[in-house]
């Protein structure tokens, strides 16, 4: 289980020649990593007398956002298990017949697995926006940080998806799930970008 490893140690799988983990991995690291750093600013807005009257919407922020912290670190495995479903798929004979279709199978898992963490990068984006409007002002460039690594997370998971589906030959699959990430991926920028320019006056 990768969360379970250092950074180090995940870092150095990152970068060597083993296909996982890889893209799909990282992403939900960064999630993972706007997810803490929204849980740090509501940590130290909490106990705060200047923040007495946030006090109960912090410790609803910061269960949400544990939440999610730990959603996305299971997202790691998740992602590294659909590849190297995909993997065993193709590496199965040319000549098997039930190949073609165990690949396409593998292929909507990994397609899948991205897309379930993206939706959860895109709670994160909404969470730092509770964050940044509400918490401790000494910290708000950390909720700064947490919203531009949510959205690199999310752009990424959303790169990973497309590339599945460029791939998949089943129609009706390929449009609900192209509609799905239009979904997700709707509006994000902007409110990432207000968010961004929200941060800026603070500081």
């Amino acid at each position: 289980m990768y969360q379970q490893h250092s950074l180090t140690e995940f870092l150095d799988q990152l970068a060597s020649a083993s296909p996982t983990p890889g893209g799909g991995s990282a992403a939900a690291v960064m999630g993972s990593m706007g997810a803490a750093l929204v849980s740090m600013v509501a940590n130290l807005t909490i106990g705060k007398p200047r923040y007495q009257e946030v006090e109960p919407q912090m410790r609803e922020l910061l269960e949400r956002s544990e939440a999610l912290r730990q959603r996305l670190l299971a997202a790691i495995d998740d992602d590294i298990a659909a590849f190297n479903q995909v993997m065993a798929a193709y590496r199965l004979p040319k000549d098997d017949p039930e190949r073609g279709g165990k690949i396409q199978t593998a292929l909507k898992s990994a397609t899948d697995a991205p897309l379930a963490c993206a939706r959860l990068c895109g709670e994160v984006i909404g969470l730092c926006r509770t964050a940044a409007e509400s918490g401790n002002v000494n910290v708000i460039s950390d909720a700064g940080v947490g919203v531009l690594a949510a959205q690199a997370a999310l752009k990424s998971c959303a790169i990973n998806v497309i590339v599945n589906l460029n791939v998949i030959r089943d129609r009706a699959f390929v449009e609900d799930r192209r509609r799905l990430l239009d979904d997700l991926l709707n509006g994000k920028d902007h409110e990432v970008e207000t968010l961004y320019q929200l941060v800026l006056k603070k500081l």
